[in-house]
């Protein structure tokens, strides 16, 4: 079981997106998605994502919401439980991130981006500031080919 955090930064109507185009053998090769990443021993949810974000950014988060929790099934490998937050306040300078290109997207050209097909669900539910929320997600290589809401097929 792996648990990491992703969280989608606010500024203007944007979102801050990662363009993954820097690793080797990435699951998220060519997708675009937030920042964040996987817990190290000890640390709560929020621990890793100020870490996350101050590595792969260089800024601070000041305000930010915990908005659900993602169930991410890939093939047969093992569930990943992802943490999704929103940011609306942070601190410092941005900074280039060693895992791909960091670019600010209007909130309303984000479908047009290269996304997790389960990605535009938790944006829409984002978008109508649904109440925390549990998204669990099956793929098949790219292909969605199982998604639940709150335990019910969707």
């Amino acid at each position: 079981m792996e648990l990491t955090t992703l969280c989608y930064i606010e500024k203007d109507d944007k979102y801050l997106m990662l363009h993954r185009v820097s690793k080797k053998n990435d699951v998220n090769k060519d997708k675009w998605i937030g920042v964040g990443g996987h817990f190290e021993s000890g640390e709560s949810p929020e621990d890793c994502l100020l870490r996350e974000v101050k590595e792969e950014t260089g800024l601070t988060l000041t305000s930010y919401r915990f908005r659900g929790i993602l169930t991410f099934n890939f093939n047969d490998n093992e569930s990943e439980y992802i943490c999704l937050y929103t940011a609306d306040g942070f601190e410092g300078e941005l900074r280039e991130c060693d895992e791909g290109t960091l670019e600010w997207v209007p909130k309303d050209e984000i479908d047009n981006l290269n996304l997790w097909t389960g990605d535009k669900i938790f944006f829409d539910l984002l978008r109508k500031d649904a109440p925390f929320f549990s998204l669990k997600l099956q793929y098949q290589g790219d292909t969605l080919i199982g998604c639940e809401l709150d335990g019910k097929q969707i």
